[in-house]
């Protein structure tokens, strides 16, 4: 599901932006502003950058020269023929999306007042005062690499995404989000570091605007491989785009969760960005229940899969209706954990205690109405701190969804697949703090 175009974001420091962000120079001005553009996707086509800034800058006037850095990301300085077409771009888009809700261009005056262009090359400078190919007799000015440092911006994977080809360009000459790249399946369990994950984005839709937020949106998608980051949309209400730890938890994320119903009525949709990774937003605006929008989880200890042996200790399974739930205090009973999810507005239907083979913690199965209450079970539950007699610090329960089909036999399930001894065995260690 594409982005609804492009729009005026609510500020011009880039920090929200995700694979697209202008930064600038300090200096008088001129009819010349320098942009920085960091785009994340393949690293041979730049010249569709090019392409996009021309589409962008040229209705607020005629475009002289741009030139094209690749040094902290992608960066380009853009001439105009007058102050007035450098002061009309600068106005208009200084603090706009290219993306709804990320991509924010920030925009200001350069220092030099003329870019010399030696040669027309697609992916590094253009003069559009020559023909194609035509050589000046000067070396040119700025190159690949002589780039200014960006203001604060983080450093990006110098990158440009193939699915920049073709994309729809807005009226405002704003480009509209492409269809999402289907990421490869070879990447590796525990987190690629930045500017290497390829396809690690997936975009959240359908989400409840009033009562959704991070730690939530984490609870669900944490079960199918480690979460980095989650960022909530200001301008498309319900939408969040989440950064994981690899390809493959995507790849799980939108083959299990996709069309999922949630709660009374709603339902997820799920599907790759086309982004590789989300940059860290400084200052996150609320949500409703005043929680910030952005949130980094790539030091949680309820990451499921930070080493290949706890990671081979995840099932993978489909929403389900009922969820095995561990990592409990040893004394807790039926009714107490009902009451617990009571509490939380999610009402179980049974519950079911397995035999304790530890004394550290408990588990079982807890049943509901239906899978979108399991779901918003999860979404609320997950991670919840449960008191424990004489313990200093809260159990942290942990929830998945079972691959039970009904609570009758339930142990005997549970004890074929190594359930209880698995998970007690890795996440009590990992979860109650000592």
């Amino acid at each position: 599901m594409p982005y609804n175009g492009a729009s005026n974001g609510s500020g011009a420091s880039g920090a929200g932006g995700g694979g697209a962000t202008i930064v600038v120079t300090e200096g008088p001005q001129n009819k010349k502003i320098r942009t920085g553009v960091q785009q994340p996707g393949e690293n041979d086509v730049h010249m569709h950058a090019r392409d996009v800034l021309h589409k962008i800058c040229h209705p607020h006037g005629q475009v002289l020269r741009i030139v094209i850095f690749k040094k902290n990301g992608v960066q380009a300085m853009v001439e105009f023929d007058n102050l007035d077409a450098a002061t009309r771009a600068r106005e208009n888009l200084n603090g706009a999306d290219i993306y709804a809700g990320c991509c924010t261009l920030k925009i200001d005056y350069a220092k030099p007042e003329k870019l010399n262009v030696y040669k027309n090359e697609p992916d590094t400078s253009w003069d559009y005062t020559l023909s194609t190919g035509e050589i000046l007799p000067k070396p040119p000015l700025l190159g690949p690499g002589a780039a200014f440092p960006p203001f604060g911006a983080p450093e990006y994977h110098t990158t440009t995404p193939e699915n920049w080809k073709g994309a729809a360009i807005h009226p405002t000459g704003l480009m509209k989000e492409p269809a999402g790249v289907v990421p490869g399946r070879n990447a590796p369990v525990a987190f690629t570091p930045q500017g290497q994950a390829q396809g690690a984005v997936m975009m959240v839709y359908g989400l409840d605007h009033d009562t959704s937020n991070t730690d939530k949106l984490f609870n669900l998608v944490c079960l199918y491989g480690n979460v980095a980051r989650i960022k909530f949309l200001k301008t498309k209400e319900g939408t969040a785009m989440v950064q994981m730890g690899d390809a493959v938890a995507v790849e799980r994320c939108v083959q299990h969760l996709n069309n999922i119903p949630v709660g009374t009525g709603g339902k997820i949709q799920i599907a790759f960005s086309k982004q590789n990774f989300l940059s860290e937003v400084i200052n996150p605006f609320l949500l409703p229940d005043h929680s910030p929008s952005f949130k980094e989880y790539t030091g949680s200890k309820n990451n499921r899969f930070l080493s290949p042996a706890q990671a081979s200790k995840n099932r993978i399974q489909p929403p389900s209706k009922i969820l095995h739930f561990f990592n409990t205090p040893p004394g807790l009973t039926e009714d107490q954990l009902i009451g617990i999810f009571n509490i939380k507005d999610v009402p179980a239907t049974s519950v079911r205690l397995f035999p304790l083979k530890t004394e550290r913690s408990s588990s079982g199965l807890i049943e509901f109405s239906n899978i979108s209450q399991a779901v918003l079970a999860i979404m609320k539950c997950n991670h919840l701190p449960i008191e424990g007699k004489g313990t200093k610090f809260p159990f942290i329960m942990k929830l998945c969804f079972s691959s039970s089909k009904s609570m009758n036999g339930a142990w005997n399930n549970a004890a074929s697949e190594g359930m209880i001894e698995k998970e007690n065995e890795v996440d009590t260690k990992v979860d109650i703090y000592n």
